[in-house]
Protein backbone atom coordinates (compact mmCIF):
# COMPACT_ATOMS: atom_id res chain seq x y z
CA UNK A 1 0.00 0.00 0.00
CA UNK A 2 2.84 2.38 0.87
CA UNK A 3 4.49 1.66 -2.45
CA UNK A 4 1.37 2.66 -4.33
CA UNK A 5 1.11 5.95 -2.42
CA UNK A 6 4.78 6.74 -2.88
CA UNK A 7 4.59 5.92 -6.58
CA UNK A 8 1.47 8.06 -7.03
CA UNK A 9 3.09 10.99 -5.20
CA UNK A 10 6.20 10.64 -7.33
CA UNK A 11 4.18 10.66 -10.54
CA UNK A 12 2.23 13.75 -9.48
CA UNK A 13 5.36 15.64 -8.49
CA UNK A 14 7.30 14.62 -11.58
CA UNK A 15 4.42 15.74 -13.78
CA UNK A 16 4.46 19.16 -12.12
CA UNK A 17 8.20 19.41 -12.64
CA UNK A 18 7.81 18.77 -16.35
CA UNK A 19 5.05 21.34 -16.87
CA UNK A 20 5.69 24.79 -18.37
CA UNK A 21 6.30 27.64 -15.91
CA UNK A 22 5.18 31.26 -16.24
CA UNK A 23 6.06 34.54 -14.50
CA UNK A 24 3.65 37.48 -14.15
CA UNK A 25 2.93 40.54 -12.02
CA UNK A 26 -0.46 40.53 -10.27
CA UNK A 27 -2.72 43.56 -9.66
CA UNK A 28 -0.96 44.29 -6.33
CA UNK A 29 2.45 44.53 -8.05
CA UNK A 30 3.77 41.24 -6.72
CA UNK A 31 5.71 38.89 -8.98
CA UNK A 32 4.06 35.50 -9.19
CA UNK A 33 5.13 32.17 -10.68
CA UNK A 34 2.98 29.27 -11.76
CA UNK A 35 2.17 26.76 -14.43
CA UNK A 36 -1.08 28.48 -15.47
CA UNK A 37 -1.24 32.32 -15.52
CA UNK A 38 -4.57 34.01 -14.82
CA UNK A 39 -6.44 35.26 -17.86
CA UNK A 40 -5.78 38.81 -19.00
CA UNK A 41 -2.31 39.03 -17.44
CA UNK A 42 0.89 39.65 -19.38
CA UNK A 43 2.74 36.43 -18.48
CA UNK A 44 6.30 35.65 -19.44
CA UNK A 45 7.05 32.10 -20.35
CA UNK A 46 10.09 30.76 -18.49
CA UNK A 47 12.57 28.31 -19.90
CA UNK A 48 11.28 24.81 -20.18
CA UNK A 49 12.76 22.41 -17.68
CA UNK A 50 15.80 20.71 -19.04
CA UNK A 51 15.55 17.00 -19.54
CA UNK A 52 18.55 14.85 -18.90
CA UNK A 53 20.47 14.23 -22.07
CA UNK A 54 21.16 10.76 -23.30
CA UNK A 55 24.39 9.30 -21.97
CA UNK A 56 27.30 9.68 -24.36
CA UNK A 57 27.96 6.55 -26.34
CA UNK A 58 30.93 4.57 -25.15
CA UNK A 59 33.93 4.64 -27.42
CA UNK A 60 33.96 0.93 -28.12
CA UNK A 61 30.16 0.61 -28.17
CA UNK A 62 29.59 2.99 -31.09
CA UNK A 63 27.15 0.58 -32.68
CA UNK A 64 24.60 0.81 -29.84
CA UNK A 65 23.65 -0.95 -26.63
CA UNK A 66 24.91 -4.44 -25.96
CA UNK A 67 22.72 -7.44 -26.39
CA UNK A 68 22.29 -9.84 -23.47
CA UNK A 69 24.61 -12.33 -25.20
CA UNK A 70 27.31 -9.65 -25.59
CA UNK A 71 26.89 -8.64 -21.95
CA UNK A 72 27.27 -12.26 -20.86
CA UNK A 73 30.38 -12.65 -23.03
CA UNK A 74 31.93 -9.52 -21.50
CA UNK A 75 31.10 -10.78 -18.02
CA UNK A 76 32.79 -14.11 -18.77
CA UNK A 77 35.80 -12.24 -20.13
CA UNK A 78 36.05 -10.11 -16.97
CA UNK A 79 35.76 -13.24 -14.80
CA UNK A 80 38.52 -14.98 -16.76
CA UNK A 81 40.79 -11.94 -16.41
CA UNK A 82 40.07 -11.76 -12.68
CA UNK A 83 40.89 -15.47 -12.34
CA UNK A 84 44.20 -14.95 -14.18
CA UNK A 85 45.04 -12.05 -11.87
CA UNK A 86 44.28 -14.17 -8.79
CA UNK A 87 46.46 -16.99 -10.14
CA UNK A 88 49.32 -14.56 -10.80
CA UNK A 89 49.02 -13.20 -7.26
CA UNK A 90 48.97 -16.71 -5.78
CA UNK A 91 52.03 -17.70 -7.82
CA UNK A 92 53.88 -14.57 -6.74
CA UNK A 93 52.97 -15.27 -3.10
CA UNK A 94 54.21 -18.89 -3.37
CA UNK A 95 57.44 -17.72 -5.02
CA UNK A 96 57.99 -15.14 -2.30
CA UNK A 97 57.39 -17.76 0.40
CA UNK A 98 59.81 -20.21 -1.27
CA UNK A 99 62.43 -17.49 -1.59
CA UNK A 100 62.00 -16.60 2.09
CA UNK A 101 62.38 -20.24 3.16
CA UNK A 102 65.46 -20.74 0.96
CA UNK A 103 66.99 -17.56 2.39
CA UNK A 104 66.45 -18.81 5.94
CA UNK A 105 68.02 -22.20 5.08
CA UNK A 106 71.02 -20.55 3.42
CA UNK A 107 71.57 -18.27 6.42
CA UNK A 108 71.30 -21.22 8.82
CA UNK A 109 73.84 -23.20 6.81
CA UNK A 110 76.22 -20.21 6.68
CA UNK A 111 75.99 -19.86 10.47
CA UNK A 112 76.66 -23.58 10.84
CA UNK A 113 79.70 -23.47 8.56
CA UNK A 114 81.06 -20.38 10.32
CA UNK A 115 80.44 -21.75 13.83
CA UNK A 116 83.82 -23.47 14.06
CA UNK A 117 82.32 -26.90 14.71
CA UNK A 118 83.59 -29.89 12.85
CA UNK A 119 81.61 -30.42 9.67
CA UNK A 120 81.13 -33.82 8.15
CA UNK A 121 79.67 -35.30 5.00
CA UNK A 122 78.63 -38.78 4.07
CA UNK A 123 80.55 -40.21 1.15
CA UNK A 124 79.28 -42.58 -1.55
CA UNK A 125 80.05 -45.63 0.65
CA UNK A 126 77.91 -44.22 3.46
CA UNK A 127 80.91 -43.39 5.62
CA UNK A 128 81.30 -40.09 7.45
CA UNK A 129 84.23 -37.90 6.45
CA UNK A 130 85.19 -34.64 8.16
CA UNK A 131 86.06 -31.54 6.14
CA UNK A 132 89.51 -30.02 6.47
CA UNK A 133 90.13 -26.24 6.65
CA UNK A 134 90.27 -25.74 2.87
CA UNK A 135 87.02 -27.62 2.36
CA UNK A 136 85.36 -25.62 5.16
CA UNK A 137 86.50 -22.37 3.48
CA UNK A 138 85.00 -23.57 0.19
CA UNK A 139 81.73 -24.42 1.96
CA UNK A 140 81.67 -20.98 3.56
CA UNK A 141 82.11 -19.36 0.13
CA UNK A 142 79.26 -21.48 -1.29
CA UNK A 143 77.05 -20.63 1.70
CA UNK A 144 77.73 -16.89 1.28
CA UNK A 145 76.89 -17.15 -2.41
CA UNK A 146 73.63 -18.95 -1.59
CA UNK A 147 72.73 -16.24 0.94
CA UNK A 148 73.40 -13.53 -1.65
CA UNK A 149 71.33 -15.38 -4.22
CA UNK A 150 68.26 -16.07 -2.03
CA UNK A 151 68.27 -13.07 0.33
CA UNK A 152 68.23 -10.19 -2.16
Amino acid sequence: MKRILVTAAFLVLSGAALSQQYKWVDKDGRTRYGDVPPPGVDATRLRAPTTPSAPPPAAKDAKGPLTPAEKAAEARKRQAEAQKDREKQELAARDAQTKKENCARAQDYLRTVQSGQRISRTDSKGEREYLDENQVAQEQARARQAVQEWCK
